[in-house]
């Protein structure tokens, strides 16, 4: 893989891009002139990371839009976001039971939409961690959370809030106590992709595939004092194969959750 900057960057740009190939094993490259398209022909795994003043764009030859490029973004959340600060309520955080000062473990970051609404709800009192397995989803999304601004500061809050840290969830959820969250909550690829947007589209080529395991679920329900959750399609048949019952599924929404109550 390739790290780089935009054209014409400043030294601390140039600094961030050497500690984020660091990082990632990667290789460092001048931007110079050369185009995107060039360095993607370059790189030896079709991925070129490019650091900007505002965000990191990840450009992936697998993509199936290579032009867009994957970007922290709160996306839909922010809606979301919005709408619980005006009292509005959410599905998510209702059927997990989530309160303020709760805390949470978000077993498949992946951009961390869904773990932003846990963190707002649960606030400063509460505690929400996001555990991501893949190494450069993880670092686009962590200087993102760390980085991003909006005018809304509670949202703001809410990401600086999240602990994400890079580690595979079932070795993460065998190490925790019995009773030692409140909240866990998965919401891994979908086995049938839905009508995705450029952000999830762009994500798959960088997302853990991996279904997940009954030994997982079976860990997650030994630590939950409150619930397990699970976001899937709502056609899938990973609810019935992981022992998660479905709850509220509405007639057309192509979205289903499946709660386990401790």
């Amino acid at each position: 893989m390739i790290v780089t900057t935009s054209q014409a960057p400043t030294s601390e740009l140039l600094q961030q891009a050497k500690r984020l190939a660091n990082e990632l094993s990667a290789l460092l490259v001048a931007r110079r002139q050369l185009t995107v398209s060039k360095l993607l022909q370059q790189s030896d795994d079709g991925k070129v990371l490019v650091a900007t003043d505002g965000e990191l764009r990840l450009y992936d030859k697998e993509a199936e839009e290579q032009n867009k490029p994957l970007i922290y973004h709160p996306s839909m959340a922010f809606v979301k976001l919005k709408s619980m600060l005006r009292g509005g309520n959410e599905q998510l955080i209702s059927l997990s039971k989530c309160e303020a000062g709760d805390t949470v473990l978000d077993c498949t970051a992946g951009l961390c939409s869904d773990t932003l609404l846990f963190s707002l709800t649960v606030g400063e009192q509460g505690n929400i961690t996001a555990l991501e397995s893949q190494r450069l989803l993880y670092t686009i999304v962590r200087e993102g959370l760390a980085t991003y601004e909006t005018s809304v500061q509670e949202i703001e809050q809410a990401m600086r809030r999240i602990d994400l840290r890079c580690e595979a969830h079932d070795q993460y959820l065998a190490s925790l106590d019995d009773n030692s969250v409140d909240i866990v909550y998965f919401d891994p690829m979908f086995r049938q992709p839905l009508h995705e947007s450029s952000a999830i589209k762009a994500i798959r080529t960088v997302a853990n595939p991996n279904p997940l395991t009954l030994t997982s679920i079976e860990h997650a329900k030994r630590i939950a004092r409150k619930s397990v959750i699970l976001k899937e399609h709502s056609k899938s048949n990973e609810f019935e194969r992981l022992e998660i019952p479905r709850v509220n599924e509405v007639r057309g929404n192509k979205i289903a959750y499946g709660v386990w109550y401790a």
